[in-house]
């Protein structure tokens, strides 16, 4: 989830991060920001018999906790064997059968007598008896055994999938995640990705890692306030606002000359000194603060909720929803915002049950289902979606923004329902929005990212251009036009020319450095991309953007590493991606 409200991207004009990976051709799996690399160079040789099936399922066992043994060689005949080879694929071959019943420390035993037996010179046969001993000790859950009898196997034969993915397995049950990572990569690479389990682990070990990462890079990470503009389009998704209400009616009667101060910084965008203001406003003692010390304790809860200042926040949040003496606007407030927060932090029972006392506190306040109907499409609950953006625009019909977000949802419920009539209904709507409010920059945004999925890419291209008519220091917009000019005719210089303009105009646009670092890996400077990757993620404020960041960031460094163990020239070609 993109934006301090946790709302949706489309707020600001942003795609979700899985449509960005896709739009630069870097498949997701599974839903995680997982790049898949393309191996450029020769094909390697294809495994032996006992190569394992992505799709199949052993001795009962899902496939990506394959328990399988190989078979190796045959013996030529059933006759007594008559060299070191041959007494060592008996002892394997029985080996395998008590492996098979479920036997495991007589099978490790046999296999201690295939590996004694058998030749040293004999190198991919001697890989085969490790791997196999090695799945005796997985399934014993002897993981130091298994990490190390798959080391062997893979000294022995470097490109061995099966001992890359048991070793893979093991290092992640003891939490060694990064190693673990490496092996996975390079069995997806190995395996062209038509692997799946090792997909499947991939996204699930690199998921872990970022989660890890975030973790421990939140408890020293210094918050930073987000860019001017997002915070000015935050303040404008919140019509029904007590205090930013008060910056478009310039009524500052009543007001303390402390708390004038505030707005007055927040119409200059000196939003780093919100804070400090709010808190020397509230610690006054000055009889004229006390009339509006709840609207500052509400405005200093909102620009906490910004920083990203968690727990800080929601404590100004409750502050404000527990005083059922305070107006009903400033608690519904509150409760709108401290739900799109617990979105961000991953709870979205707790942010649904907020939204739910906000609207048994106000049913008509446009806000309220606004802000819901964005969580509820980024949960691609879009019939939901698409009901509070009808009632957002029944309560507050003069709003461009939650217009055409109902357009936006109509379009795609129609899309996911093989609806053409309600398709054809919500691109009207699009229409009528052009002429009801021409000056919303969201309009021209969003119609063009409907048509890009149409495949429309010129006409989606003239309006991303006339939203930047109508707001030119909308980095995002410039973002989006530099990935339609990839998926439109792989113009990677254009794409790098926009997203590059958009961070020359706005430095805290972290979707511009985390989809340029995206470009960067594909054209092979990873080392650029790490770059783009951190300075992302300076600038992400939840753990879940900064576990998705992460995650590409070590998928990035992880291609060195492979490139270097295999010897393998691994890179994605963005002008053969359709």
């Amino acid at each position: 989830m993109t934006g301090a409200s946790g709302a949706s991207s489309m707020t600001g004009g942003a795609l979700p991060k899985w449509q960005l990976a896709l739009a630069v051709a870097a498949p997701v799996a599974l839903g995680l920001g997982y790049m898949y690399y393309k191996n450029s160079a020769k094909p390697s040789p294809k495994p032996g018999r006992g190569k394992s099936k992505s799709s199949a399922r052993e001795n009962g066992a899902p496939a990506d906790k394959q328990i399988s043994i190989d078979a190796g060689d045959i013996p030529k005949s059933a006759s007594e064997p008559e060299t070191p080879l041959e007494r060592a694929q008996v002892f394997k071959n029985v080996g395998n059968e008590l492996f098979k019943i479920g036997k495991y420390d007589e099978a490790i035993s046999k296999y201690n007598d295939a590996i004694e037996a058998c030749p040293q010179d004999n190198t991919e046969t001697l890989a085969i008896f490790y791997q196999n001993r090695a799945a005796a000790y997985e399934q014993l859950k002897k993981y130091s055994a298994v990490k190390a009898d798959c080391t062997i196997a893979l000294k022995l034969k470097p490109r061995y999938v099966k001992a890359l993915l048991r070793r893979a397995r093991a290092m992640e049950q003891c939490n060694e995640l990064e190693t673990a990572l490496e092996d996975v990569t390079a069995a997806c690479i190995l395996e062209n990705f038509l692997n799946q389990p090792a997909l499947i682990m991939a996204d699930r070990v690199l998921k872990r890692l970022g989660k890890q990462r975030a973790v421990e890079y939140l408890a020293n990470k210094k918050s930073v306030m987000p860019s001017k503009y997002f915070i000015k389009t935050y303040i404008i998704t919140f019509q029904k606002d007590p205090v930013f209400t008060m910056l478009q009616d310039n009524d500052y009667s009543n007001l303390s000359p402390g708390f004038v101060r505030i707005l007055e910084c927040i119409k200059e965008q000196k939003y780093d000194d919100v804070i400090p203001l709010c808190t020397k406003e509230i610690n006054s003692s000055e009889p004229d603060t006390l009339p509006n010390k709840t609207k500052v304790l509400l405005l200093r809860a909102t620009f906490y909720l910004l920083l990203g200042e968690h727990n800080a926040a929601l404590e100004g949040c409750a502050a404000i929803i527990d005083d059922e003496t305070l107006p009903t606007d400033m608690r519904v407030n509150a409760l709108v915002k401290r739900a799109t927060l617990y979105m961000q932090l991953e709870n979205p029972e707790k942010s649904f049950d907020d939204f739910q006392k906000a609207t048994e506190l106000d049913p008509k306040c446009s806000d309220i289902y606004h802000h819901r109907g964005q969580v509820n499409l980024l949960m691609d609950k879009v019939e939901n979606a698409r009901e509070d953006f009808r009632k957002a625009v029944e309560y507050n019909p003069n709003f461009g923004v939650a217009f055409v977000q109902k357009c936006y949802a109509d379009y795609h419920y129609g899309t996911i329902n093989d609806d053409e009539q309600i398709k054809k209904e919500a691109l009207k709507g699009f229409e009528t929005a052009f002429e009801k409010f021409p000056d919303c920059p969201e309009c021209y945004t969003l119609y063009a990212q409907i048509l890009t999925e149409m495949q429309k890419y010129q006409k989606a291209d003239s309006y991303f251009a006339k939203a930047l008519e109508k707001d030119p220091n909308n980095a995002t917009v410039y973002v989006h036009r530099g990935m339609l000019h990839l998926q439109w005719n792989g113009n990677v210089e254009k794409a790098v020319e926009y997203i590059s303009k958009a961070l020359e105009m706005d430095d805290k646009c972290e979707y511009g450095y985390e989809t340029l670092g995206t470009i960067e890996v594909q054209r092979g400077n990873i080392a650029e991309a790490v770059k783009l990757f951190d300075q992302a993620l300076s600038l992400g404020r939840t753990a879940m953007e900064l576990t998705h960041i992460f995650s590409l960031r070590d998928a990035a460094k992880t291609q060195l590493t492979i490139k270097k163990r295999l010897g393998l020239d691994v890179m994605i070609n963005l002008q053969t991606v359709q």
